[in-house]
C-alpha cells in the first residue's frame, strides 16, 4: 500500500509458508538473558519434535552461538544483508542438537547494524521459507526501528526482564516503543501518524504523556478511527518471561507491569511466568556449553520445558496482526 513500511506490508505471508511460527526474544537493555532464553527456548522446542531454527540478531553483538554451545561460523547474516550470498539457506549452522540450527548475527559489520527496509523484508520473505517449523529471534538490546521491527513482524512477541529498577524502566520503554511503532506501522491508522509521532516524543507539546492520553487526543481529531485504532491496540499482545527471580515479591513484578500495560496502554500483556536465579547458568556460560544440555536436572530447564509446553498448546495458532 502506498505510504505502507515495506516490512509490515509485505511481511504478512500467508500461513501455507514453510514456518508455523516465529517467536522474538526482546528487552530493553542488555543482560537480562535474551540470549539465554532464546538458545534455551529453540533447544526445549526442538525436543517436541519439531525443527527449529535460531536466529541472532543482535546485530553488532551477536554471542548466540555462545549459549548453544558452538563456534562462530563462517557465514553470518552480514553475508546475506550485504547480498554476498542470495540465499538465506547459506548462513544456516549446524549444531549438535537434533533439530535445531541456528543464523549468527553479523558481528563482522558495524555498518549492518542499521538494517535498510528492504533488506529487512528480504530477510523476513526468505525467513518464512526457511526449512523449519519454528524459528527464534534473539534480538538485541534497545529500541532500534530494525530490533522492534523484527519484534513486531513476528508471531509471539516475549519480553524479558530482571526484577530490579533498571531492567524494569527499560522493560517498560521497549514495550512502550513496540506499542507505538507497532501503531505507525499500521496502514489503516496511517492518518494518524502525526498524532503517534508527537506522542513518542515524551517531551511534546500537546501534553501527551502517555498512550491513554494518544487515544483521547487522536479520536478527538479522527473519531471515524477511534474504533480503529482501538481494534488495534487490543490486537497487540506481547508477553513477558521475568528472569532471574529470587524472592516471592520479584514474581510479583511481573503482575504490576501486566496492570501498568493494561492501565496505560490499554493492552492485555500475557505474564508467561518466571525463571528462578539458578547458579547453573553463569556456570554453564563459562563452559560455553547450554545450559539445557549441561543441566538437565535443573529448576530452570524444567520451568522452559513448560513455558514451551504452555505456548504449543496456547498459540499455537497465533500468527502476526499486522496487516
Amino acid at each position: 500500500m502506498e505510504g505502507q513500511p515495506s516490512l509490515v506490508g509485505e511481511t504478512r505471508l500467508p500461513t501455507q509458508r514453510r514456518v508455523r511460527q516465529i517467536w522474538a526474544i526482546g528487552g530493553g537493555k542488555g543482560g537480562v538473558g535474551k540470549s539465554l532464553l532464546s538458545s534455551s527456548l529453540a533447544i526445549s522446542l526442538s525436543r517436541t519434535g519439531n525443527k527449529v531454527l535460531a536466529v541472532d540478531l543482535d546485530l553488532g553483538g551477536a554471542n548466540l552461538h555462545t549459549t548453544l554451545g558452538v563456534d562462530l561460523p563462517r557465514q553470518t547474516l552480514n553475508d546475506f544483508f550485504s547480498e554476498r550470498v542470495n540465499n538465506i539457506a547459506a548462513c544456516v549452522s549446524p549444531t549438535s542438537i537434533p533439530n535445531l540450527e541456528f543464523i549468527s548475527g553479523a558481528q563482522d559489520s558495524v555498518s549492518i547494524a542499521n538494517v535498510p527496509e528492504t533488506q529487512k523484508t528480504r530477510f523476513m520473505q526468505a525467513i518464512r521459507d526457511v526449512d523449519a517449523d519454528y524459528v527464534i529471534f534473539d534480538l538485541g538490546a534497545g529500541t532500534s526501528a530494525h530490533t522492534l521491527d523484527f519484534f513486531l513482524a513476528a508471531d509471539i512477541n516475549i519480553v524479558t526482564l530482571l526484577p530490579e529498577p533498571t531492567s524494569i524502566e527499560n522493560g517498560y520503554r521497549f514495550l512502550k516503543s513496540a506499542y507505538f511503532r507497532r501503531l505507525w506501522l499500521s496502514p489503516k491508522l496511517h492518518t494518524m501518524r502525526q498524532w503517534i509521532e508527537i506522542a513518542m516524543d515524551s517531551k511534546n507539546n500537546e501534553g501527551i504523556r502517555s498512550p491513554s492520553d494518544l487515544f483521547r487526543a487522536a479520536t478527538r481529531e479522527h473519531p471515524e478511527l477511534a474504533n480503529l485504532l482501538k481494534t488495534e491496540i487490543e490486537r497487540f499482545r506481547p508477553k513477558l518471561i521475568l528472569n532471574q527471580v529470587r524472592t516471592h515479591s520479584d514474581i510479583e513484578i511481573g503482575f504490576s507491569v501486566k496492570t501498568v500495560c493494561k492501565k496505560y496502554f490499554g493492552i492485555e500483556l500475557d505474564y508467561l511466568g518466571y525463571l528462578d536465579y539458578d547458579s547453573a547458568v553463569w556456570q554453564a556460560i563459562r563452559r560455553k556449553r547450554p545450559v539445557m544440555l549441561e543441566f538437565p536436572n535443573s529448576k530452570l530447564v524444567t520451568s522452559i520445558d513448560r513455558l514451551v509446553d504452555y505456548l504449543l498448546k496456547k498459540h499455537a495458532d497465533q500468527r502476526s496482526s499486522l496487516l
